[in-house]
Protein backbone atom coordinates (compact mmCIF):
# COMPACT_ATOMS: atom_id res chain seq x y z
CA UNK A 1 0.00 0.00 0.00
CA UNK A 2 2.85 2.54 0.84
CA UNK A 3 4.47 1.55 -2.37
CA UNK A 4 1.49 2.01 -4.07
CA UNK A 5 1.37 5.66 -2.63
CA UNK A 6 4.93 7.25 -3.41
CA UNK A 7 4.51 5.68 -6.85
CA UNK A 8 1.71 7.75 -7.93
CA UNK A 9 3.04 10.60 -5.62
CA UNK A 10 6.87 10.43 -8.27
CA UNK A 11 4.37 10.42 -11.10
CA UNK A 12 2.74 13.36 -10.07
CA UNK A 13 5.92 15.36 -8.80
CA UNK A 14 7.59 16.56 -11.74
CA UNK A 15 11.00 15.57 -12.03
CA UNK A 16 13.73 18.63 -11.34
CA UNK A 17 16.01 18.96 -14.06
CA UNK A 18 19.54 19.18 -13.19
CA UNK A 19 22.29 21.28 -15.73
CA UNK A 20 25.95 21.15 -15.85
CA UNK A 21 28.09 24.32 -16.28
CA UNK A 22 29.32 23.23 -19.59
CA UNK A 23 25.15 24.17 -20.55
CA UNK A 24 24.36 26.48 -17.77
CA UNK A 25 20.47 28.05 -17.36
CA UNK A 26 19.98 31.22 -17.93
CA UNK A 27 19.67 31.69 -13.88
CA UNK A 28 23.10 30.43 -13.73
CA UNK A 29 24.85 33.54 -15.60
CA UNK A 30 22.65 35.91 -13.49
CA UNK A 31 24.23 34.15 -10.11
CA UNK A 32 27.62 34.83 -11.15
CA UNK A 33 27.33 38.40 -12.60
CA UNK A 34 27.17 37.57 -16.37
CA UNK A 35 23.31 38.34 -17.45
CA UNK A 36 22.60 37.55 -21.02
CA UNK A 37 21.17 40.16 -22.82
CA UNK A 38 18.28 40.62 -25.29
CA UNK A 39 20.10 39.74 -28.45
CA UNK A 40 21.44 36.70 -26.58
CA UNK A 41 24.96 37.40 -26.31
CA UNK A 42 26.29 36.76 -22.48
CA UNK A 43 28.70 39.70 -21.55
CA UNK A 44 31.27 39.12 -18.96
CA UNK A 45 34.01 41.27 -18.34
CA UNK A 46 36.22 38.98 -20.54
CA UNK A 47 34.14 38.48 -23.02
CA UNK A 48 33.90 42.88 -23.15
CA UNK A 49 37.64 42.93 -24.13
CA UNK A 50 37.33 41.00 -27.22
CA UNK A 51 35.41 43.68 -28.48
CA UNK A 52 37.77 46.43 -30.10
CA UNK A 53 35.68 49.78 -28.81
CA UNK A 54 35.45 48.45 -25.09
CA UNK A 55 39.33 47.14 -25.07
CA UNK A 56 39.98 50.96 -26.52
CA UNK A 57 38.81 52.70 -23.60
CA UNK A 58 39.21 50.46 -20.83
CA UNK A 59 43.44 50.80 -22.11
CA UNK A 60 43.01 54.35 -23.13
CA UNK A 61 42.02 55.00 -18.56
CA UNK A 62 43.91 52.85 -17.13
CA UNK A 63 47.35 53.29 -19.37
CA UNK A 64 47.10 57.10 -18.38
CA UNK A 65 46.48 56.80 -15.22
CA UNK A 66 49.44 54.08 -14.94
CA UNK A 67 51.94 56.45 -16.65
CA UNK A 68 51.42 59.74 -14.37
CA UNK A 69 54.35 60.01 -11.61
CA UNK A 70 52.46 59.32 -8.39
CA UNK A 71 54.15 61.51 -5.31
CA UNK A 72 53.69 61.97 -1.11
CA UNK A 73 54.57 65.43 -0.79
CA UNK A 74 54.72 67.29 2.68
CA UNK A 75 52.29 70.42 3.65
CA UNK A 76 54.75 73.62 3.92
CA UNK A 77 53.95 76.43 6.79
CA UNK A 78 53.34 78.97 3.89
CA UNK A 79 50.90 77.03 1.84
CA UNK A 80 53.39 75.12 -0.73
CA UNK A 81 54.71 71.52 -0.82
CA UNK A 82 57.58 69.71 -1.34
CA UNK A 83 58.65 65.75 -1.84
CA UNK A 84 58.30 63.94 1.24
CA UNK A 85 61.34 61.22 -0.44
CA UNK A 86 61.88 60.26 3.05
CA UNK A 87 58.73 59.49 3.72
CA UNK A 88 58.46 55.29 4.06
CA UNK A 89 55.05 55.36 1.43
CA UNK A 90 57.01 57.14 -1.28
CA UNK A 91 58.49 54.36 -2.53
CA UNK A 92 56.24 52.28 -2.70
CA UNK A 93 53.51 54.41 -4.62
CA UNK A 94 56.25 55.91 -6.74
CA UNK A 95 58.35 53.17 -7.92
CA UNK A 96 56.62 49.73 -6.61
CA UNK A 97 54.13 48.63 -3.91
CA UNK A 98 55.67 44.98 -4.11
CA UNK A 99 58.48 43.31 -4.60
CA UNK A 100 57.11 42.02 -8.36
CA UNK A 101 54.94 45.10 -9.94
CA UNK A 102 55.39 48.54 -10.56
CA UNK A 103 53.98 51.14 -9.84
CA UNK A 104 53.00 51.86 -13.17
CA UNK A 105 51.34 48.77 -13.63
CA UNK A 106 49.57 48.17 -10.34
CA UNK A 107 47.55 51.23 -10.78
CA UNK A 108 46.96 50.43 -14.61
CA UNK A 109 45.63 47.01 -13.70
CA UNK A 110 43.90 48.15 -10.74
CA UNK A 111 42.02 50.85 -12.86
CA UNK A 112 41.06 48.10 -15.64
CA UNK A 113 39.45 45.82 -12.51
CA UNK A 114 37.32 49.39 -11.73
CA UNK A 115 36.18 49.71 -15.11
CA UNK A 116 35.47 45.97 -15.79
CA UNK A 117 34.62 44.40 -12.88
CA UNK A 118 31.46 44.58 -10.47
CA UNK A 119 32.11 46.47 -7.65
CA UNK A 120 35.70 47.77 -8.72
CA UNK A 121 39.45 46.89 -8.48
CA UNK A 122 40.76 45.73 -5.23
CA UNK A 123 44.59 45.69 -3.65
CA UNK A 124 45.46 44.24 -0.03
CA UNK A 125 47.65 46.26 2.30
CA UNK A 126 50.21 44.12 4.66
CA UNK A 127 51.18 46.10 7.17
CA UNK A 128 54.28 45.30 9.98
CA UNK A 129 55.27 46.86 13.08
CA UNK A 130 52.27 49.07 12.56
CA UNK A 131 53.41 50.72 9.12
CA UNK A 132 52.69 49.64 5.23
CA UNK A 133 54.99 46.83 4.12
CA UNK A 134 53.87 46.20 0.62
CA UNK A 135 50.46 46.46 -1.69
CA UNK A 136 49.12 43.60 -3.23
CA UNK A 137 46.73 43.40 -6.34
CA UNK A 138 43.70 41.11 -5.64
CA UNK A 139 43.60 39.51 -9.03
CA UNK A 140 39.78 38.57 -9.99
CA UNK A 141 40.88 36.00 -11.87
CA UNK A 142 42.24 34.33 -8.86
CA UNK A 143 40.00 35.14 -5.95
CA UNK A 144 36.61 36.88 -5.06
CA UNK A 145 36.22 39.69 -2.55
CA UNK A 146 32.32 39.84 -1.36
CA UNK A 147 31.24 43.16 -0.16
CA UNK A 148 28.97 43.70 2.58
CA UNK A 149 26.89 46.89 3.10
CA UNK A 150 24.23 46.06 5.62
CA UNK A 151 26.50 48.03 8.11
CA UNK A 152 26.90 50.67 6.00
CA UNK A 153 30.67 50.56 6.51
CA UNK A 154 31.52 47.67 4.07
CA UNK A 155 32.87 44.68 5.09
CA UNK A 156 35.31 43.15 2.99
CA UNK A 157 35.43 38.68 2.63
CA UNK A 158 38.17 37.40 0.37
CA UNK A 159 37.62 34.37 -1.37
CA UNK A 160 40.51 32.17 -2.81
CA UNK A 161 39.13 28.65 -3.87
CA UNK A 162 36.36 26.74 -3.51
CA UNK A 163 37.23 25.17 -0.46
CA UNK A 164 38.66 27.07 1.98
CA UNK A 165 36.43 29.98 3.81
CA UNK A 166 36.07 33.28 3.32
CA UNK A 167 38.68 35.18 4.93
CA UNK A 168 37.31 38.63 6.35
CA UNK A 169 39.40 41.88 5.59
CA UNK A 170 39.05 44.92 7.38
CA UNK A 171 38.49 47.69 5.47
CA UNK A 172 41.51 49.46 6.39
CA UNK A 173 43.08 46.73 4.95
CA UNK A 174 41.61 47.09 1.47
CA UNK A 175 42.40 49.67 -1.20
CA UNK A 176 39.18 49.98 -3.56
CA UNK A 177 38.88 51.70 -5.85
CA UNK A 178 35.04 51.72 -6.66
CA UNK A 179 33.33 50.98 -9.80
CA UNK A 180 31.59 54.22 -11.96
CA UNK A 181 28.34 52.17 -12.18
CA UNK A 182 25.22 53.51 -10.45
CA UNK A 183 24.97 49.36 -9.17
CA UNK A 184 28.14 48.20 -7.96
CA UNK A 185 27.10 44.68 -8.31
CA UNK A 186 26.57 44.51 -12.14
CA UNK A 187 29.45 47.25 -12.52
CA UNK A 188 29.93 49.24 -15.86
CA UNK A 189 30.49 46.15 -17.84
CA UNK A 190 26.81 44.63 -16.76
CA UNK A 191 25.03 48.19 -17.11
CA UNK A 192 26.84 48.68 -20.95
CA UNK A 193 26.03 44.80 -21.37
CA UNK A 194 23.07 45.42 -24.07
CA UNK A 195 25.58 48.44 -26.35
CA UNK A 196 28.63 45.95 -25.77
CA UNK A 197 26.36 42.82 -27.17
CA UNK A 198 25.45 44.79 -30.17
CA UNK A 199 29.40 45.48 -30.94
CA UNK A 200 30.12 42.06 -30.41
CA UNK A 201 27.14 41.09 -32.42
CA UNK A 202 27.97 43.97 -35.60
CA UNK A 203 31.74 42.35 -35.27
CA UNK A 204 30.72 38.61 -35.54
CA UNK A 205 28.54 39.20 -37.88
CA UNK A 206 31.61 41.15 -40.57
CA UNK A 207 33.69 38.26 -40.01
CA UNK A 208 30.95 35.38 -40.74
CA UNK A 209 30.33 38.11 -44.03
CA UNK A 210 33.69 38.32 -45.25
CA UNK A 211 35.05 34.97 -43.61
CA UNK A 212 31.93 32.32 -45.20
CA UNK A 213 30.85 34.24 -47.93
CA UNK A 214 26.88 33.62 -46.57
CA UNK A 215 25.98 36.60 -49.62
CA UNK A 216 26.25 35.12 -53.09
CA UNK A 217 27.37 36.68 -56.19
CA UNK A 218 24.22 35.73 -57.71
CA UNK A 219 22.24 32.92 -58.44
CA UNK A 220 21.60 30.98 -62.19
CA UNK A 221 18.20 29.72 -62.79
CA UNK A 222 18.30 26.63 -65.28
CA UNK A 223 14.55 25.58 -66.35
CA UNK A 224 15.38 22.58 -68.17
CA UNK A 225 18.66 20.86 -66.51
CA UNK A 226 18.03 18.54 -63.83
CA UNK A 227 20.76 16.19 -63.93
CA UNK A 228 23.75 17.18 -61.61
CA UNK A 229 25.90 15.68 -64.82
CA UNK A 230 23.66 19.06 -66.52
CA UNK A 231 24.47 21.05 -64.17
CA UNK A 232 27.77 20.83 -63.22
CA UNK A 233 28.15 21.42 -67.45
CA UNK A 234 26.40 25.06 -67.63
CA UNK A 235 28.62 25.74 -64.01
CA UNK A 236 31.55 25.29 -66.17
CA UNK A 237 29.87 27.20 -69.33
CA UNK A 238 29.27 30.06 -67.33
CA UNK A 239 32.25 30.42 -65.55
CA UNK A 240 34.29 29.97 -68.63
CA UNK A 241 32.43 32.90 -70.04
CA UNK A 242 32.06 35.33 -67.12
CA UNK A 243 35.22 34.10 -64.92
CA UNK A 244 38.55 35.97 -65.16
CA UNK A 245 40.14 39.28 -65.24
CA UNK A 246 40.03 39.06 -69.20
CA UNK A 247 36.21 39.39 -69.08
CA UNK A 248 35.56 41.99 -66.51
CA UNK A 249 33.07 44.01 -67.61
CA UNK A 250 31.40 41.97 -70.67
CA UNK A 251 28.16 41.72 -72.11
CA UNK A 252 27.05 38.50 -70.69
CA UNK A 253 24.51 36.67 -73.25
CA UNK A 254 22.34 33.83 -71.75
CA UNK A 255 19.51 31.45 -73.47
CA UNK A 256 16.53 31.66 -73.01
CA UNK A 257 15.95 28.97 -70.62
CA UNK A 258 18.20 30.49 -68.18
CA UNK A 259 17.48 33.72 -65.21
CA UNK A 260 20.19 35.71 -63.30
CA UNK A 261 19.38 37.47 -60.19
CA UNK A 262 22.23 39.72 -58.68
CA UNK A 263 22.41 38.95 -54.62
CA UNK A 264 25.46 41.56 -53.85
CA UNK A 265 25.28 44.05 -51.41
CA UNK A 266 22.80 46.99 -51.74
CA UNK A 267 23.24 50.42 -50.31
CA UNK A 268 20.47 49.21 -47.31
CA UNK A 269 22.94 46.55 -46.65
CA UNK A 270 25.21 49.64 -46.17
CA UNK A 271 23.81 50.54 -43.41
CA UNK A 272 25.42 47.91 -41.37
CA UNK A 273 28.74 50.32 -40.97
CA UNK A 274 26.89 52.86 -39.74
CA UNK A 275 25.25 50.58 -36.90
CA UNK A 276 28.89 49.57 -36.00
CA UNK A 277 29.45 53.47 -35.94
CA UNK A 278 26.59 54.47 -33.58
CA UNK A 279 27.91 51.05 -31.16
CA UNK A 280 31.33 52.90 -30.93
CA UNK A 281 29.67 55.76 -29.81
CA UNK A 282 27.34 54.04 -27.42
CA UNK A 283 30.41 52.44 -25.92
CA UNK A 284 31.76 56.17 -25.55
CA UNK A 285 29.15 57.22 -23.88
CA UNK A 286 29.33 54.58 -20.70
CA UNK A 287 32.81 54.74 -20.42
CA UNK A 288 32.80 58.78 -20.61
CA UNK A 289 35.46 58.95 -23.41
CA UNK A 290 35.63 60.93 -26.72
CA UNK A 291 35.43 58.52 -29.68
CA UNK A 292 38.22 60.13 -30.94
CA UNK A 293 39.81 57.81 -27.95
CA UNK A 294 38.59 55.00 -29.34
CA UNK A 295 39.96 55.53 -32.80
CA UNK A 296 37.29 57.17 -34.53
CA UNK A 297 38.34 60.05 -36.05
CA UNK A 298 35.27 61.56 -38.32
CA UNK A 299 35.01 64.39 -36.41
CA UNK A 300 38.27 65.36 -35.10
CA UNK A 301 40.39 68.45 -36.75
CA UNK A 302 43.82 69.61 -36.51
CA UNK A 303 42.64 72.40 -34.99
CA UNK A 304 40.44 70.77 -32.03
CA UNK A 305 42.44 67.38 -31.64
CA UNK A 306 44.45 69.89 -28.64
CA UNK A 307 41.47 70.81 -27.09
CA UNK A 308 39.91 67.11 -27.00
CA UNK A 309 42.95 65.86 -25.62
CA UNK A 310 42.57 68.37 -22.97
CA UNK A 311 39.07 67.11 -22.48
CA UNK A 312 40.28 63.63 -22.39
CA UNK A 313 42.28 65.00 -19.21
CA UNK A 314 39.43 67.16 -17.44
CA UNK A 315 36.60 64.74 -18.04
CA UNK A 316 37.42 61.22 -18.12
CA UNK A 317 40.94 61.01 -16.14
CA UNK A 318 40.39 64.08 -13.16
CA UNK A 319 37.19 61.74 -11.76
CA UNK A 320 39.46 58.35 -11.76
CA UNK A 321 42.69 60.60 -10.72
CA UNK A 322 40.56 61.79 -7.41
CA UNK A 323 39.44 58.45 -6.87
CA UNK A 324 42.60 57.15 -6.40
CA UNK A 325 44.38 60.09 -4.58
CA UNK A 326 41.64 60.33 -1.59
CA UNK A 327 41.57 56.13 -1.30
CA UNK A 328 44.90 55.71 -1.29
CA UNK A 329 44.99 58.93 1.53
CA UNK A 330 42.31 57.36 3.34
CA UNK A 331 43.88 53.71 3.91
CA UNK A 332 47.73 54.19 3.99
CA UNK A 333 47.97 57.45 6.10
CA UNK A 334 47.17 58.06 9.62
CA UNK A 335 44.88 61.24 10.84
CA UNK A 336 47.68 62.51 11.79
CA UNK A 337 49.84 62.37 8.44
CA UNK A 338 47.08 63.89 6.74
CA UNK A 339 47.38 67.04 8.30
CA UNK A 340 50.91 67.04 7.54
CA UNK A 341 51.55 64.83 3.99
CA UNK A 342 49.24 64.61 0.87
CA UNK A 343 49.51 62.13 -1.84
CA UNK A 344 48.68 63.43 -5.31
CA UNK A 345 49.40 62.49 -9.37
CA UNK A 346 52.06 65.00 -11.11
CA UNK A 347 49.76 65.80 -14.25
CA UNK A 348 53.15 67.18 -16.09
CA UNK A 349 53.73 63.83 -17.52
CA UNK A 350 50.75 64.22 -19.92
CA UNK A 351 52.91 67.81 -21.48
CA UNK A 352 56.04 64.91 -21.69
CA UNK A 353 55.07 63.82 -25.11
CA UNK A 354 54.94 67.03 -26.59
CA UNK A 355 58.58 68.76 -26.55
CA UNK A 356 57.38 72.31 -27.61
CA UNK A 357 54.34 72.49 -25.56
CA UNK A 358 56.52 71.30 -22.69
CA UNK A 359 59.10 73.92 -23.71
CA UNK A 360 56.38 76.52 -23.64
CA UNK A 361 54.81 75.54 -21.03
CA UNK A 362 58.11 75.99 -18.16
CA UNK A 363 59.30 79.00 -20.10
CA UNK A 364 56.03 81.17 -19.34
CA UNK A 365 56.16 79.46 -16.07
CA UNK A 366 59.69 80.84 -15.01
CA UNK A 367 58.23 83.87 -16.93
CA UNK A 368 55.52 84.31 -14.40
CA UNK A 369 58.01 83.74 -11.82
CA UNK A 370 55.78 80.43 -10.81
CA UNK A 371 59.18 78.35 -11.09
CA UNK A 372 62.57 78.84 -10.63
CA UNK A 373 65.02 77.75 -14.14
CA UNK A 374 66.26 75.26 -11.72
CA UNK A 375 62.92 73.43 -11.12
CA UNK A 376 61.53 74.21 -14.20
CA UNK A 377 64.87 72.13 -15.63
CA UNK A 378 63.83 69.51 -12.71
CA UNK A 379 60.17 69.10 -13.65
CA UNK A 380 60.01 69.60 -17.41
CA UNK A 381 63.33 67.84 -18.60
CA UNK A 382 65.23 66.30 -15.37
CA UNK A 383 68.05 68.22 -16.10
CA UNK A 384 70.35 68.96 -13.09
CA UNK A 385 70.78 72.59 -11.49
CA UNK A 386 72.81 75.09 -12.50
CA UNK A 387 74.70 77.90 -10.39
CA UNK A 388 72.27 80.90 -10.32
CA UNK A 389 69.09 79.57 -11.60
CA UNK A 390 67.01 79.58 -7.98
CA UNK A 391 66.14 82.94 -8.07
CA UNK A 392 62.61 83.54 -9.28
CA UNK A 393 63.04 86.33 -11.65
CA UNK A 394 61.82 87.38 -15.36
CA UNK A 395 64.52 87.62 -17.21
CA UNK A 396 62.77 89.24 -20.57
CA UNK A 397 61.71 92.55 -18.04
CA UNK A 398 64.74 92.46 -15.42
CA UNK A 399 67.96 93.96 -15.37
CA UNK A 400 69.25 91.20 -13.32
CA UNK A 401 71.83 90.07 -16.10
CA UNK A 402 73.04 93.76 -17.12
CA UNK A 403 74.37 94.96 -14.25
CA UNK A 404 71.12 94.89 -11.59
CA UNK A 405 70.73 94.55 -8.42
CA UNK A 406 71.08 90.50 -8.64
CA UNK A 407 74.80 91.39 -9.73
CA UNK A 408 75.30 93.21 -6.95
CA UNK A 409 74.61 96.71 -8.25
CA UNK A 410 71.63 98.93 -8.19
CA UNK A 411 68.64 99.45 -10.91
CA UNK A 412 67.94 102.85 -9.55
CA UNK A 413 69.98 105.32 -11.34
CA UNK A 414 68.76 107.67 -8.74
CA UNK A 415 70.74 105.92 -5.97
CA UNK A 416 73.98 105.22 -8.22
CA UNK A 417 76.94 107.13 -7.19
CA UNK A 418 78.48 106.62 -11.07
CA UNK A 419 75.40 107.64 -12.74
CA UNK A 420 75.06 110.70 -11.29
Amino acid sequence: MLLSILSRFRKATPAVETKSLASPEPWLFELFGAPSTLSGVTVTPHTAMTCAPVAAAVRAISEAIGQLPLHVYKKLPDGGKEKATDHPLYRLLHDAPNSWTPSALFRSLITADALLQPYGGFAQIVRTNGGVHEIIRLDPALSSITIDYSNYEPQYALKTDGKSPARNIPASDIVHLHTPAYNPSRGLVGEAREAIALALILERNAARLFGKRTTPGGVVTLKDVTTPEGIAKMRAAWKATVGGAENTGETVFIPADMTWQNTTMTSVDAQFLEMRSFAIGDIARFFRVSPHILAQLDRATMKNVESLGQEFLSQTLLPWIKRWEQELALKLLTPEERDQFVIEFNLDGFARADLLARSQAMSTNVQARIFSPNEARAIGFNLPPYEGGDTYENFNTSSAHAGGKLSGQSNDNQNDPEAA
